[in-house]
């Protein structure tokens, strides 16, 4: 294809994607959400296991058993980078059953766990996979999805997290009763029914067009758009070709003004930029607060809440939690991302006060009570905002050479803060230790507090807007409160410049 004729096709697609609604979508493209929500479910393993180990700090056949903190989330990292080298060589879907075989393996070791060690190596060796999840199912549903599914498909991600530890937490309300260690084991146990599923639908679905792009595969990415479509007609061929025209025409532009794809790229030029915007929007989402609703069921018990209550009001959390998320779809298209991420925290900010209040009288069963309520309406108010929006905020800033990679970057971000977060939080509720209880909801608001002045300069608006487009406005250095309203001129120059 001609440069000419490139740049017209790629121009004709872009129109095509800007102009496409909803609806269209859903019925143009109902392969690539359910291979998209295929991958996307992965994230429930993680949810149902990380709601596990936050839950059982208040489990009594837990802590008489093991009595100490799990590990705090610092082996998913090494699954995080080891996911990012990896899947640019080997491709998403071989990175992803090698990954859940790894699990299906790993879930194992805290089934069988005798002791306080061994669970330990289990919950290390199954960070890694885990990590391996994050880093693939936010970039896959990106590269698959056109404009119009992005946020949607990004966004299930959270619905998956929120799912996992809602099954979770209705498992161990579930188990309760028992007063042996099948409490906790049946729990690890059912953490085998995912992997094998999900293996088997892998084999079904198609390699990231965008990943074939970049590896000179342009009749595989041909062949996997027009797959995508629910039937081949000449109609649906001639938009797939314009499709890997658009994608041509931006990879060239970031191969342009990029020297690779390494993580190293990531941190030059006008890529530093994106990276910062990712990794400190999932850094929001770790120390705006919501780090209290993984340790609920614990925060509800040192409020003056009985076990049983507890867990009640953490699957209240969590049904909340889902509703949120998918009523959260309909705001990210009525106020946009930026809009809604910042009322999300300036929200939760006002929120966490309250929950502070509360916590300066003496605590009782009314206390208690008074800040289970406001922990639920911030968990409605994070899931509405700071939760699903941040995943589709970090598939939408990196370049597409550089999304796999950046989107690591940003969840190892994520679990660093994770971490600092794991170490604070349990120290501030634990009455014997800092016994702040309720008044942690103070140091969370002045945190929430920086992170909004830092949205506010920093978080620019990225809705409707193509990849190619958000390169121009990145490359053009465009601040980001401008973002939404600056035209991106992304057809003006010729791709006898670029490397095609």
């Amino acid at each position: 294809m001609e440069n000419k004729d490139l740049i017209e096709a790629a121009a004709e697609a872009t129109d095509r994607q800007k102009a496409m609604s909803f609806r269209q979508a859903v019925r143009e493209y109902p392969k690539a959400i359910m291979f998209s929500a295929l991958l996307s479910t992965s994230i429930v393993m993680e949810g149902f296991d990380l709601g596990l180990i936050g839950s059982f700090f208040a489990f009594p056949q837990f802590t008489n058993k093991f009595g100490e903190q799990q590990p705090d989330g610092s082996y998913q990292i090494l699954g995080l980078m080891f996911a990012g080298w990896m899947t640019e060589r080997l491709g998403y879907r071989q990175m992803m059953q090698i990954a859940l075989g790894a699990m299906a393996t790993f879930i194992f070791i805290p089934f069988f766990a005798p002791r306080i060690e061994v669970l330990l190596v289990g919950q290390i060796l199954c960070g890694m996979p885990w990590g391996v999840f994050q880093g693939i199912a936010t970039a896959y549903a990106a590269d698959l999805c056109p404009v119009a599914l992005r946020a949607y498909l990004t966004t299930y991600v959270n619905l998956c997290f929120v799912m996992g530890q809602l099954l979770s937490t209705g498992v161990l309300r579930a188990t309760i009763q028992r007063d042996d260690e099948w409490a906790f084991r049946i729990p690890f146990a059912l953490q085998w029914m995912w992997p094998i599923p999900i293996i088997i639908g892998i084999f079904f679905t198609p390699e990231s067009p965008w990943w074939l792009i970049r590896h000179d595969r342009i009749d595989d990415a041909l062949e996997v758009l027009i797959r995508l479509a629910p039937s081949s007609t000449d109609e649906v061929v001639q938009q797939a070709n314009a499709t890997v025209a658009m994608m041509l025409h931006t990879n060239a532009m970031e191969r342009k003004e990029q020297q690779g794809a390494t993580y190293l790229e990531c941190f030059r030029g006008v890529n530093l930029r994106r990276t910062e915007i990712a990794c400190v929007s999932y850094a929001i989402q770790m120390i705006c607060g919501s780090s209290l609703m993984g340790y609920s069921v614990y925060f509800f018990q040192q409020a003056g809440l009985e076990t049983t209550d507890a867990l009640n009001l953490t699957i209240g959390q969590f049904g909340i939690g889902f509703v949120g998320t998918v009523c959260s779809w309909w705001l990210m298209g009525f106020f946009g991302r930026r809009t809604l991420y910042l009322l999300g925290v300036s929200a939760g900010l006002l929120v966490l006060v309250g929950m502070g209040v509360c916590g300066i009288p003496a605590q009782s069963a009314a206390t208690g009570w008074a800040t289970g309520s406001l922990l639920l309406v911030f968990a409605c108010l994070y899931n509405i905002s700071v939760g699903p929006v941040c995943f589709c905020i970090i598939s939408e800033m990196p370049s597409t050479r550089l999304r796999a990679k950046t989107v690591v970057l940003a969840r190892a971000v994520y679990n660093i803060s994770g971490i600092v977060c794991n170490i604070l939080t349990p120290r501030m509720i634990n009455p014997t230790a800092w016994q702040w209880g309720p008044k942690a909801g103070f140091f969370y608001a002045g945190v929430s507090l920086i992170c909004i002045v830092w949205m506010f300069f920093r978080l620019p608006e990225a809705k409707g807007r193509t990849y190619g487009e958000l390169q121009v406005l990145f490359r053009e250095k465009i601040p980001a409160r401008r973002f939404a309203t600056t035209e991106a001129k992304l057809f003006d120059e010729s791709l006898d410049k670029f490397d095609v």
